[in-house]
């Protein structure tokens, strides 16, 4: 009896893990992607995946749980230690790909989960920032005549627009370093340079 209910458990998990991957696949490409389509994707009938999801919205908040969760895992990889501008430069190139990837699943999720939901899944990314920004105050790096959670606005807004930018081919990640910097950047002290893409 036990070996049957742990076999059980074992296929829930692993048609939840099917579902949610094929949610942020889906949801991914196209915000507008069908439950049934979602389904198809996990090799699960809609049956199997309203057992597991009882919503659309709840397909949704895992789908970009998982994004999140993977982001901050390759974010973990980004030295954040030493000079905190050469450090916000690593940050901007490795988190503004993670932001396109996610692009239209932000979109899904903007229609489906509340502005307080998508906030809350977004602070891991969010606290990450925070500490820098802090150390770079301390540091004299970074201004201190704006709160440190408009900054992180700012780069997370910075990075969510240039996305779209860089896919038309009208801007480089040079860009956007070079955007967040002077926005980072004490009142009168000069803006450092980056790797200057025009």
């Amino acid at each position: 009896m036990g070996s049957k209910n742990t076999a059980k458990r074992a296929d829930a998990l692993r048609s939840i893990e099917a579902i949610e991957q094929a949610a942020a696949e889906c949801l991914g490409r196209n915000p507008e992607a069908s439950m049934s389509e979602i389904a198809r994707a996990a090799g699960v009938g809609r049956v199997t995946l309203y057992a597991h999801f009882t919503s659309r919205t709840e397909v949704v908040d895992a789908a970009m749980s998982r994004a999140i969760g993977r982001g901050n895992e390759a974010l973990d990889a980004v030295d954040l230690t030493g000079d905190p501008l050469l450090a916000l430069a690593r940050y901007v190139e490795a988190g503004w790909h993670l932001v396109d990837q996610a692009r239209a699943l932000l979109v899904a999720a903007q229609k489906e989960l509340s502005a307080g939901r998508i906030r809350e899944l977004h602070a891991g990314p969010a606290a990450r920032v925070e500490t820098l920004v802090a150390r770079g105050r301390a540091e004299g790096a970074f201004r201190t005549d704006l709160p440190i959670t408009w900054l992180v606005n700012v780069l997370h807004t910075v990075m969510h627009s240039a996305a779209e930018e860089i896919r038309a081919g009208r801007l480089t990640s040079d860009h956007i370093t070079a955007t967040v910097l002077a926005a980072f950047t004490p009142p009168g002290k000069p803006v450092p340079e980056t790797g200057g893409g025009t």
